[in-house]
């Protein structure tokens, strides 16, 4: 049989297995991963039951495509929006919880003589829940509007991009070998750097691209240009050092954002069906019994920690954040399950050698037993809720109450306003002028420089005119990084009432806006010409002045800003007209 034909019979034994097992786990009630990663384990190379497949490598390379297509199926249903919106309680739930299971992955793996990576990855893994799962038994359970599903959800995102952090760091882990601080705080500015870039300039593009094509795509080519833009945005996220599972989950997380999102998910459920369900079949063929019963012991006190210990850390998690009891202890035994992130994670850190081979079948097994308990445990959070309100006492309870209460409103609410409006602008804005300099500087002023006209003008005219022309392609940004728009004002306004340490931080943080503009101007500026310091630290601040008050860069600035913002409520404001 030919090379190509083998590849074809080793789709049709992977996907007629799963179809076979699915059905079945249908008739039991059960999630259908599972039921993949149980076909998996019956026609893998561990068992020899029934035929196997002939080539894993061919495999290996359909799981990266579903990987791809798993993520690219989550950043859809992503919505940045709605992680912006929620309070603190859902990120200090999922960030104590996450440091605390790191620490108790930790703890484990120094016990099994792991090294520290390799520890605080499997931490990582554990501190993983399980969005897919636990949706599923919210549908079966029917408990979609309880208080604490909001909790649950949001606290799953947060898990999600942690996760896609972890792989990211996994690979510069893999060059190093061990952590080293300063290449994960590279790679962690890095990432947010690209992140930022891609997703401001991700929704000024591709939603005014469709707004402007759309009488001319239909369905087949809007699943032509989905999938067209999630696998060129993983060769971007390749060609800059990141994971494909992060360059696909970026685009989803953009083209959710659109009003054609809805009719991309249609469109691409049948694929993302299908290409998951072959990732996680050959999840199933990495599983070895033989290494499960070597390492029993390992998934017996995986299995333990996350049923017990993580339901603990959890509930202790969200009540601290300022959840009620009740919700505390239901989020906290939901969360409870070992997620397939998990093995992602794991597969990813086998490939890259940075994690042992023995982990990978290990958390496939603590999560598949984990899975099956999540609605059994989902229920008994009621029973223990109910022991822990009878056995507290009435003063406890009053103090917890009381403590809950002050959590919706703790935190000064001006300098929250502030730190949203402000240092998110100053962010994105810094980020995109950094990216125009580096256009500029490595890629456009090469070209130029290649002409033969160039040569013709005087050094110190074509200086001029390169530094000219930067700047007034930098200015929007730099007026972006400077301005304060009316909120913010009245917000400073209101606080320096208040107190005069209040007028020093607003001073302080607003020279430091201006030296941030300062430095992207005086990198223009130290570029073409040569100066005295002082002479440029004179003309750095007079153009930043301008450029601060200058009508024409206003214009460009709100023109960019209300393009952007028009882009990013395209879909709310849709929305609005239909209903």
């Amino acid at each position: 049989m030919s090379e190509n034909l083998n590849l074809v019979s080793d789709l049709a034994l992977i996907l007629i297995s799963a179809g076979v097992v699915t059905i079945i786990f249908k008739l039991l009630k059960q999630p259908l991963v599972l039921g993949y990663i149980v076909a998996g384990i019956l026609v893998g190379p561990h068992l020899n039951i029934f035929p196997t497949v002939k080539d894993i490598a061919d495999i290996e390379v359909w799981s990266e495509i579903g990987i791809i297509f798993l993520l690219f199926g989550l950043g859809l249903e992503f919505s940045f929006k709605k992680l912006t919106s929620v309070g603190s309680k859902a990120f200090v739930t999922a960030l104590l919880g996450i440091i605390a299971m790191m620490g108790v992955g930790m703890i484990l793996g120094f016990l099994m003589g792991w090294e520290t990576m390799e520890s605080v990855f499997l931490g990582g893994m554990l501190a993983m829940s399980s969005t897919t799962i636990i949706i599923k038994a919210f549908d079966d359970m029917k408990i979609k509007n309880e208080p604490f599903v909001d909790l649950t959800m949001v606290v799953l995102i947060i898990q999600d991009i942690v996760a896609v952090v972890m792989m990211v760091l996994l690979s510069t882990a893999s060059a190093s070998k061990q952590f080293a601080g300063k290449e994960m705080a590279l790679s962690i500015v890095k990432l947010v750097f690209f992140l930022v870039l891609w997703f401001v300039v991700g929704i000024y593009v591709i939603p005014t691209f469709f707004r402007k094509a759309k009488k001319y795509i239909n369905d087949e080519t809007l699943l032509i240009i989905s999938i067209g833009l999630c696998f060129g945005m993983v060769i971007l996220a390749n060609n800059v050092g990141f994971s494909s599972a992060l360059g696909a989950f970026v685009i989803g997380s953009i083209l959710s954002e659109t009003i054609e999102s809805e009719r991309i998910i249609e469109l691409t459920k049948s694929i993302k069906d299908l290409f998951g369900a072959i990732f996680f079949v050959s999840v199933g063929m990495m599983v070895d019994p033989a290494i499960l019963a070597e390492y029993w012991k390992l998934v017996l006190s995986l299995v333990i920690i996350t049923l017990v210990v993580k339901a603990i850390v959890q509930s202790l998690s969200a009540l601290i954040a300022g959840a009620t009891l009740e919700e505390s202890i239901k989020t906290g035994f939901t969360l409870s399950q070992v997620g397939e992130f998990a093995f992602i994670i794991a597969s990813v850190g086998v490939t890259l050698g940075v994690m042992p081979k023995h982990i990978y079948p290990v958390v496939i097994a603590a999560s598949v037993i984990t899975t099956f308990t999540t609605p059994y445990w989902i229920k008994m959070a009621t029973p223990v809720y109910s022991f822990l309100d009878r056995k507290i006492s009435p003063r406890l309870k009053s103090r917890m109450d009381e403590y809950s209460l002050l959590g919706k409103h703790r935190g000064n609410k001006n300098w929250g306003s502030i730190i949203t409006y402000s240092l998110t602008r100053v962010i994105i804005f810094s980020v995109l002028s950094f990216a125009v300099l580096v256009i500029l500087f490595d890629h456009v002023l090469p070209f130029i420089n290649g002409l033969e006209f160039v040569h013709l003008l005087p050094k110190w005219l074509y200086n001029t005119i390169c530094a000219l022309t930067s700047l007034i392609i930098l200015s929007p940004f730099l007026f972006g990084i400077t301005h304060n728009n009316q909120k913010t004002r009245q917000l400073y306004s209101d606080m320096a009432r208040k107190s005069k340490g209040n007028v020093i931080v607003i001073t302080v943080w607003t020279l430091l806006r201006m030296a941030i503009a300062a430095f992207f101007v005086a990198s223009v500026l130290i570029k073409f010409f040569k100066y005295t310091k002082w002479l440029l630290v004179l003309i750095t601040i007079a153009i930043v002045l301008f450029l601060m008050f200058s009508r024409f860069t206003l214009r460009r600035f709100s023109f960019l800003e209300n393009s952007f913002m028009e882009n990013l409520n395209a879909k709310e404001n849709d929305n609005l007209i239909k209903n």
